[in-house]
């Protein structure tokens, strides 16, 4: 249990420091250029996100969660396990399903938008403004979750 939940809590951290970064700054930069520039910008780096090194952060944690909540849920009255289960459950809804349910329908939706598009500024601002709202949800849950998943080692 401890091996796993080191690994989560590492790369929640990991991935917490991903979305920290666009919540933080990257998104306040693509907002200060003129609409069309940063929804060209965005729209480039949704296409260019969706590759390996960031869907093995994504999905790789997925999966260490998912075996952490299984490793827990075996032994859940183990000292740590309900910690190691609650890390599971914040990254995976926190990240996963926000991810999923949130940010990749929004997205995809941007990516039909030209710049040239006459509501094009109107809609890159929307987006802009939900994008990282919902993007500080991605930023705290795996903040969370490493917390948790630190705090499962720590007592296993």
């Amino acid at each position: 249990m401890v091996v796993v939940t080191v690994a989560a809590a590492v790369a929640c951290g990991v991935m917490a420091g991903v979305f920290f970064a666009f919540s933080t700054f990257v998104m306040k930069a693509l907002r200060s250029l003129a609409p069309d520039r940063g929804m060209e910008a965005m729209q480039a780096i949704n296409v260019t996100a969706v590759q390996p090194p960031l869907m093995i952060g994504l999905f790789g944690t997925s999966a260490l969660s998912i075996a952490a909540a299984v490793v827990a849920l075996a032994d859940l009255g183990k000292p740590g396990a309900g910690w190691a289960l609650a890390g599971a459950v914040l990254y995976l809804a926190g990240v996963l399903v926000t991810t999923a349910a949130f940010h990749v329908p929004r997205n995809d939706a941007l990516a039909s938008v030209g710049g040239d598009s006459p509501d094009a500024e109107r809609r890159w601002r929307t987006y802009a403004a939900e994008w990282t709202k919902g993007n500080h949800v991605r930023t705290v849950a795996p903040l969370a979750a490493a917390i948790a998943f630190t705090i499962a080692a720590r007592l296993g």
